[in-house]
């Protein structure tokens, strides 16, 4: 089923139910930028379009089954002057999965601007460099996406570093580039310290925190930049930090998530 097919069912969800093929799980749970990228969706028509995503805090409680009815709650905890705060729980067999907190924010005059500091150390996409998609070696959601690393290696090669980065699009055409779909691309990508490990072992996204630095305003099949470290590991928890950019080079997005490893 095509991404936008199921956003679609998630903007108009209401208090039903929906589903999602197995072909977008990881593992036997939905994709975690999935299960984000449809909370964002069925938030989206509570909020004013004058007010923009800020930050979006997702908490992965447990599995989110494929092919198996869920519903997903949203609640508007206050709507301010200027930013709405929002929560929302996706429910499978009366169980809570993924729970968010979003943020919308409508733009101010302010005096004060503080520039962009950083830069993106990106090349240009390497077409013979995109990974082609495995079955029963990679992920099931990895056919509707493509990735082109360019910094950092392959999970599970015993890499010294966990610095990990390159590029990100949907193999399906889209209509339209906004912020579900680079919350779901920006998780396409294994966590960092995978490619530190010297055999197959797992790992799980426990939280994600995604900061909107700016209204995104991109062309449907365009490239997004994506850069990341982990800055501390430790007692089997990594935080890992990153960015997100256009293919411009303009700075997206912040995200940084807490992984717990099983090695």
């Amino acid at each position: 089923m095509h991404f936008e097919q199921l956003l679609m069912q998630a903007e108009k969800l209401g208090k039903g139910v929906m589903q999602f093929p197995a072909s977008w799980c990881q593992g036997r749970t939905a994709f975690g930028g999935l299960s984000a990228a449809l909370i964002y969706q069925a938030i989206r028509p509570h909020i004013s379009n004058e007010r923009r995503l800020l930050s979006l805090s997702t908490n992965f409680v447990g599995p989110l089954l494929s092919e198996c009815d869920f519903c997903i709650e949203v609640e508007i905890l206050r709507e301010g002057k200027n930013s709405s705060q929002v929560m929302a729980k996706v429910i499978q067999n009366q169980q809570i999965c993924v729970i968010a907190q979003a943020c919308f924010g409508a733009n101010r005059n302010s005096n004060i601007r503080v520039d962009v500091s950083k830069e993106m150390t990106l090349a240009p996409v390497n077409q013979k460099h995109i990974l082609p998609y495995q079955k029963g070696v990679m992920p099931e959601f990895f056919q509707h996406v493509d990735l082109c690393p360019q910094q950092g290696n392959m999970p599970f090669t015993g890499a010294d570093s966990s610095h990990l980065g390159g590029w990100m699009r949907f193999k399906e055409s889209q209509q339209q580039m906004h912020e579900a779909h680079i919350i779901a691309l920006t998780d396409a990508w294994p966590p960092t310290l995978l490619q530190m490990y010297q055999q197959p072992a797992p790992a799980s996204s426990m939280s994600w925190y995604l900061e909107f630095v700016q209204a995104p305003n991109l062309a449907a099949d365009q490239w997004l930049g994506f850069e990341a470290i982990t800055h501390h590991c430790k007692d089997g928890y990594g935080l890992e930090d990153g960015t997100i950019w256009s293919s411009n080079g303009q700075l997206l997005a912040l995200t940084r998530q807490t992984v717990a490893l099983f090695d």
